[in-house]
């Protein structure tokens, strides 16, 4: 069956529907996702749609710039998405965390991230990047479980380290803030 260019463009924001779900809040789940690309391509029997050229990817709060995003779904119509730049980005407001009434931004880069809906996790490889508030963490690999607020970061996926303890690919480096103390009661 031929499909016209509305419908194959209809079906690629469906692909990736879910995919932005992976780092929006959750009131961004029911927004529509917004995809702007100097070229698409969608391949029906692979289940695989490519984004090319300025891609910029949002829904609700979130927001992805990529030079390439390539979309697959499986058969259980979980979606799995590969950005890659000279850096991809994202940013994303986080639900807010008592005490806290408004979430804060999540901002990350690196050449290369995985978003893999099924397990809500988001993994940058690559000169990866990532700060939420103050706080910042850097390294060649960076994991993220949006569903656990879990995370990790290394100078590589299988980085082992060396005699004097070192990985390959250099050090990993954090800045974390000091949180505000709640006052003292009298």
């Amino acid at each position: 069956m031929k499909r016209g260019p509305v419908v194959l463009a209809a079906l690629a924001i469906a692909c990736c529907g879910a995919t932005g779900a992976v780092f929006a809040e959750k009131a961004d789940q029911s927004k529509p996702t917004q995809i702007e690309a100097n070229k698409m391509s969608a391949d029906d029997a692979r289940r695989m749609t490519i984004f090319e050229g300025s891609v910029v990817l949002t829904r609700g709060t979130m927001r992805l710039n990529a030079d390439r995003v390539v979309v697959r779904q499986d058969s259980e119509g979980f979606q799995f998405a590969t950005a890659t730049g000279k850096p991809a980005r994202f940013r994303q407001r986080q639900d807010p965390k008592p005490p806290e009434t408004e979430g804060q931004w999540m901002e990350g880069e690196a050449l290369r991230m995985e978003m893999d809906d099924r397990s809500g996790k988001i993994e940058l490889y690559d000169d990866a990047r990532v700060k939420r508030g103050g706080d910042e963490v850097a390294g060649n690999y960076i994991m993220l479980d949006q569903r656990s607020d879990y995370f990790s970061v290394s100078t590589g996926k299988d980085a082992t380290p060396d005699k004097e303890g070192t990985a390959s690919g250099g050090r990993v480096k954090a800045v974390i803030q000091p949180k505000p103390r709640p006052p003292e009661a009298k």
